[in-house]
């Protein structure tokens, strides 16, 4: 199985991307969900940045668990 690279220009502006850290946010309507800590690629020019699909789908567990507890405001830090 061939791993795949991930281009090291930032597809928005041309910048740098490397690893680092973002915080995810999501409105929930009656609440909110912030992340602190997610590993993802980031681009050292812009700051977009890109959250790979393992990671993603913890970030979905935890919303879908505030969501389930009807949070107001629920803060956290991603533990991989």
């Amino acid at each position: 199985m061939a791993i795949k690279k991930l281009p090291d220009k930032c597809p928005l502006c041309g910048g740098n991307k490397k690893k680092g850290k973002t915080i995810f946010t999501v409105d929930l309507g009656f609440g909110v969900v912030v992340v602190r800590d997610v590993p993802a690629t980031v681009c050292s020019q812009c700051g977009a940045d890109w959250i790979e699909d393992a990671i993603a789908s913890k970030l979905e567990e935890i919303v879908n668990d505030a969501r389930l507890k009807h949070r107001i405001v629920e803060v956290t830090t991603l533990s991989t």
